[in-house]
């Protein structure tokens, strides 16, 4: 049974169709990825399938529960990492966790009795009873994920969980994520950072303006829709390069700024060609699940 299933699903704001016949699948303990720019409709589909608004057409079913019609069941063996941190900074580390689960009919006995544990995999020892406001950005984000924790959720849905977080922050979320995973747990995350998708997710879905546009696991969509070899070029020149040069020898170059990216199979001929100019600067790199997302959705700034 699919841990999350959505099929033909819909969702108008007016005229405008935000969600424009998605069909959706997670697998039980794996970890999904939802990535697009913004605008492209993700949290309105995170949304749909939390139950929390109702689509226009398309069905959803939610660890074998229909959505909307069971939303509120279904959401009891579901945790939600939402983009902000909404904790109530009122309360201290311990109160926030307890307060939380009551929400979902728990005994207090019992909540107390999960929340060692919770705190340990927030790395929050010793901060028990810190009040919210004592906090660093990366405590109040591993303790907003330890409280989606609190029900002992089957299915977890993370909203941008790193955003503003420093990379230390970012890579011990990644290992508490990767522990959830190792306890079976199923992951449905959204991320503007590509490395991150990359790092963890099983399988991906790309969505741009409302549609599906790709899907797969990360290594396959490199392989399906980007060359595999990058070379960025940098510094005084490099546009006049490319266009007397780097276009010949690669099978794509765009440009971004001041940096041009020549994508090809065989990076050879345009490192040895480059090394006889001083002026220019280079990066050869493999090819990211990066190049794909902006190959796909494009380079210009969506607000």
């Amino acid at each position: 049974m699919s841990s999350l299933r959505a099929t033909g699903l819909r969702k108008f704001y007016g005229e405008h169709e935000v969600v424009a016949g998605v069909d959706l699948e997670l697998r039980p303990g794996e970890c999904f990825g939802l990535l697009g720019p913004n605008g492209a409709g993700k949290t309105t589909t995170l949304r749909l399938c939390l139950g929390l608004i109702e689509p226009d057409a398309g069905e959803i079913s939610v660890l074998g529960m229909p959505v909307p019609a069971r939303a509120r069941e279904a959401r009891r063996r579901i945790g939600v990492v939402p983009q902000t941190d909404n904790l109530d900074p009122d309360f201290a580390v311990e109160e926030n966790l307890l307060v939380y689960g009551r929400y979902f009919g728990l005994a207090t006995d019992e909540i107390r009795a999960r929340i060692p544990g919770l705190v340990q995999f927030a790395g929050l020892n010793g901060r028990t009873h810190s009040r919210i406001h004592t906090l660093s950005g990366g405590m109040k984000r591993r303790l907003t994920l330890a409280r989606a924790l609190v029900n002992d959720p089957d299915l977890v849905f993370l909203d941008e969980p790193t955003t503003g977080l420093d990379p230390q922050a970012r890579h011990l979320i990644w290992e508490r994520l990767r522990q959830l995973l190792a306890q079976g747990k199923t992951i449905f995350l959204t991320t503007h950072f590509m490395d991150e998708a990359e790092r963890l997710c099983h399988r991906l879905a790309i969505m741009d303006n409302g549609h599906i546009i790709a899907q797969g696991a990360p290594r396959e969509l490199i392989a399906r829709h980007i060359e595999p070899q990058v070379v960025e070029v940098y510094g005084d020149g490099a546009e006049r390069w490319a266009r007397e040069t780097g276009r010949r020898l690669s099978e794509r170059c765009e440009q971004a700024g001041e940096t041009v990216f020549c994508y090809t199979r065989n990076a050879d001929p345009l490192v040895h060609e480059l090394e006889r100019h001083e002026r220019l600067r280079y990066l050869h790199r493999p090819a990211s699940l990066e190049d794909v997302f902006l190959k796909l959705t494009g380079r210009e700034l969506r607000d």
